[in-house]
C-alpha cells in the first residue's frame, strides 16, 4: 500500500481497495472510465465502480483469488496517472 497512497485497503471480502476520484466535470470524469474500461476488457480484469457526474468510486479485488493480486495493483496505478493526466490539463 505504500506504493498507492490514496487508496485504502479494506480486509472485507478477502481483501479489497478503494479510492474515489474528482474531476472538473462529467465528460473529464466519463473520459476517465472510458480509459480504464478499455484496459479492463484488455487485461480481462474489471473494477468495480460508481459514477456520479464528476466523482468515480473505484474498488478493485480479485475474486479468483479472493482478495488483491497484482492485476489490482496495476489498475491501481493506471487509475492514479490517468487521474493525474487529466487534472493537469
Amino acid at each position: 500500500m505504500t506504493e498507492l497512497p490514496q487508496w485504502s485497503f479494506d480486509p472485507d471480502r478477502g481483501g479489497f481497495i478503494h479510492r474515489q476520484f474528482e474531476f472538473a466535470d462529467f465528460s473529464q470524469a466519463f473520459g476517465f472510465m472510458v480509459q480504464m474500461a478499455l484496459d479492463a476488457e484488455k487485461r480481462n480484469h474489471h473494477p468495480e465502480w460508481f459514477n456520479v457526474y464528476n466523482r468515480v468510486d473505484i474498488t478493485l479485488t480479485t475474486h479468483d483469488v479472493g482478495g488483491l493480486s497484482m492485476n489490482d495493483i496495476v489498475s491501481a496505478k493506471l487509475a492514479d496517472r490517468l487521474h493525474a493526466a487529466s487534472t493537469a490539463m
